[in-house]
């Protein structure tokens, strides 16, 4: 993030502390419940938002290395991304060309060949059939036409892209926007995979989307836990066309007002979250970047999950080899596992119980509040993108 635009940030924020204000979308709307209930626009989102739209899979540091892999099943497809021995990231449908059997089951690892465990036919991490056992009893394979089939695919920005259509375009730059240069500029190459989790939730994929759409909550339900770090109800909010970033406010940035602005660094006063239309959060901290990307069940209105992946800076990396410093390491480990948890065992928590609110009949539609721009944004671009009109905007 440039100089200029960090300054401006940090002085939002405390202005907003100051004066008791925060962010202000000008309106509050109403979003029918409908949007979480409805098998129709399930079907619908399903359809437009991954199974034909380009995705986001994980960072440059999910493939660390040359011969590094791992598998996805998230948008309907078995998919195999690889890095080979040039450096290049490739994703191929996860399918052998003999008799279409699943070529690679572990979700991550080293392989420079993967070996059917049907016939042992292989294939290297650039998608060529280069084995085929007793050829000369199975007859000639042209081996040309035999290859896994490749889905478009980019690294740009330390983000890892694929569409789940053989032969679709896919441009990341019309996916970011203006956001790109941004994200460019944090580097996120450079950063390596540290773990995983996965949450399964019974409620909508939208409910835990929109857990990351506002900090309103804080003060409330994470009053034992991220309260104690981060101020509630206020944030700086902008958007870039269909993306966003959201930026909350750290009560360490009080410790900034001593200190001339050339001093001020963006990440002692603020965690930055990007929304990437339609599923993903991509969180900043000292340590490190958080990557949530949260799905449907398929077709499925009621039930989600969420994949969280962690990444550490190689400074912080290298700690854990050095036994005076392994503190730091775990310290920054302890963190990242623990804003997960809160995720799972407070946001989420809320959402499915809103879930379960919004089946019962109570009400027939949500009210998102003129401190809730996110959430404003988020639903906006979704029905935008499914030829929806916008939210009801409530007259006061």
């Amino acid at each position: 993030m440039e100089k200029a635009e960090q300054v401006r940030v940090i002085r939002g924020l405390m202005h907003f502390l100051d004066t008791d204000t925060n962010v202000d979308a000008g309106c509050q709307v109403r979003n029918p419940v409908s949007s979480y209930t409805s098998a129709a626009m399930a079907k619908d989102e399903w359809h437009h938002f991954f199974r034909t739209a380009p995705q986001v899979v994980g960072l440059s540091g999910d493939l660390p290395d040359a011969g590094s892999f791992f598998t996805t099943r998230d948008f309907g497809k078995p998919v195999l991304c690889t890095r080979d021995k040039q450096g290049k990231f490739h994703a191929f449908l996860n399918v052998c060309r003999h008799r279409g059997t699943l070529l690679e089951d572990d979700e991550r690892g080293r392989r420079n060949v993967f070996t059917c465990p049907f016939h042992a036919w292989g294939y290297s991490n650039q998608g060529d059939l280069v084995a085929v056992p007793k050829e000369e009893h199975f007859g000639p394979v042209d081996r040309s036409c035999h290859s896994l089939v490749p889905l478009p695919s980019e690294e740009r920005y330390g983000l890892l892209w694929v569409h789940p259509e053989t032969g679709a375009d896919l441009d990341v730059d019309a996916c970011l926007g203006e956001l790109a240069p941004e994200l460019a500029s944090w580097e996120l190459e450079r950063f390596r995979f540290s773990g995983n989790t996965t949450y399964e939730h019974p409620m909508n994929w939208k409910l835990a989307v929109d857990t990351f759409g506002e900090t309103y909550h804080f003060n409330v339900l994470h009053r034992e836990t991220l309260a104690n770090d981060v101020y509630g109800n206020v944030q700086m909010y902008d958007t870039y066309e269909r993306n966003h970033r959201m930026m909350l406010c750290l009560r360490n940035i009080d410790a900034l007002r001593e200190l001339p602005e050339d001093d001020w660094e963006i990440l002692q006063a603020s965690i930055p979250v990007y929304y990437l239309f339609p599923n993903v959060q991509l969180i900043l901290g000292v340590g490190g970047p958080t990557l949530v990307r949260i799905y449907p069940h398929g077709e499925d209105p009621h039930h989600s999950y969420s994949r969280i992946s962690f990444y550490l800076d190689p400074d912080i990396e290298s700690l854990a080899m050095d036994p005076a410093r392994r503190e730091r390491y775990e310290q920054v480990q302890e963190r990242m596992q623990g804003f997960a948890s809160v995720i799972e065992q407070e946001d989420y928590t809320a959402a499915a119980s809103s879930h379960l609110g919004i089946v019962s009949g109570a009400q027939e539609y949500l009210v998102f509040g003129r401190n809730e721009p996110a959430l404003h944004h988020y639903h906006n671009t979704y029905r935008a993108a499914l030829g929806l009109p916008p939210l009801d905007v409530i007259s006061n």
